[in-house]
């Protein structure tokens, strides 16, 4: 798709274009879009999906980059990115209210300095709030949803409408809303009074854990964890580490091209070189999940999601196929 003639129904927006999509993923991977709105506040994501519904263009959201591959190929649609180095948090009768935007890490940070509960868990997860809530995401055998208030909500018309939790249909790193298209601009969280010092100890530890045990994004580009952790079965009441599997099964000796498993957790893919491409670790995961297969007759269901156009090498590996993201 080409950019529209003029660009005059983005007045004001922050517009670029052949905008290469590696820069706004913290794989580091990804060919160009066509155009790329950078949108930093819920007013400018509503002002551009009203533009783009009125002129039948097609888009798709980016948040933080965190939990996705962009095929080397590019998309051939339009993209808008909402996300905002500058927190925009409210708090006010043990509501906080922030902006879809709010890198997730500052939402915490926020928390942790004024001593508020139920947010601390989330310290050093990567990616935008509205992001988090999109696929649910957790640490600790918590989930962003246990603590949402309500959201707003914005339609593919640029309509906007409040949701509660209920309506969001939580499951395990999972949503309604990545179906149903409708953007997060904004939530608020209930939480309580704590102890600032206390939680601020907490959440260092919690990021020193992550640094143990996950790669720094500047040296080792990814997208964290691949797989979601398998069910609970009969033998084990609590979900079970996915790396483990792999890790016994010797996934860690796994490698496509420049894609490689991270020597110290056998569930994420890092971008081990610049040789690196989307499509060497789409042909990587899919290694990843039939060694699972054939290993421990599990079938492992994708956290990180494909967006665009990918080769597909391994047969009859429907779930593989990629889908564009909301």
């Amino acid at each position: 798709m080409t950019p529209p003639e003029s660009l005059s129904i983005f007045e004001n927006l922050n517009v670029k274009e052949n905008a290469l999509l590696s820069a706004y993923t913290t794989f580091r991977l990804g060919g160009p879009c066509s155009l790329l709105i950078q949108c930093d506040t819920p007013e400018e994501v509503q002002q551009a999906v009203k533009a783009l519904a009125q002129n039948k263009l097609p888009f798709i959201l980016l948040g933080g980059g965190s939990n996705l591959v962009v095929s080397d190929q590019g998309l051939e649609c339009i993209v808008i990115r909402y996300v905002s180095d500058t927190p925009r948090i409210e708090y006010h009768n043990d509501l906080i209210t922030v902006s879809a935007s709010t890198r997730l890490d500052d939402l915490a940070l926020f928390a942790a300095r004024r001593g508020l509960l139920g947010l601390n868990y989330t310290s050093g997860i990567p990616g935008s709030v509205g992001g988090a809530i999109v696929g649910n995401a957790g640490a600790f055998g918590q989930q962003v949803g246990d603590h949402l208030e309500s959201v707003i909500l914005l339609d593919r018309k640029g309509i906007q409408r409040k949701a509660s939790p209920g309506e969001l249909g939580f499951s395990y790193r999972d949503s309604k809303l990545k179906e149903t298209g409708e953007i997060v601009l904004s939530a608020s969280f209930r939480v309580e009074p704590g102890d600032a010092e206390k939680l601020l100890k907490e959440r260092e530890e919690t990021l020193n854990l992550r640094r143990e045990k996950h790669p720094n994004l500047k040296t080792h580009p990814c997208a964290g964890s691949f797989f979601r952790n398998i069910e609970p079965t009969s033998r084990a009441g609590r979900r079970q580490a996915t790396g483990w599997f792999l890790e016994q099964a010797g996934g860690k000796n796994l490698h496509v091209g420049g894609a490689k498993i991270f020597d110290r957790h056998a569930n994420i893919i890092v971008k081990a070189d610049e040789t690196c491409r989307a499509q060497d670790v789409y042909e990587l995961s899919l290694k990843m999940a039939e060694l699972a297969k054939k290993a421990f007759d599990l079938d492992l269901i994708r956290e990180v999601r494909f967006v665009g156009p990918f080769q597909k090498k391994v047969k009859d590996f429907s779930s593989a196929e990629s889908f564009l993201i909301w």
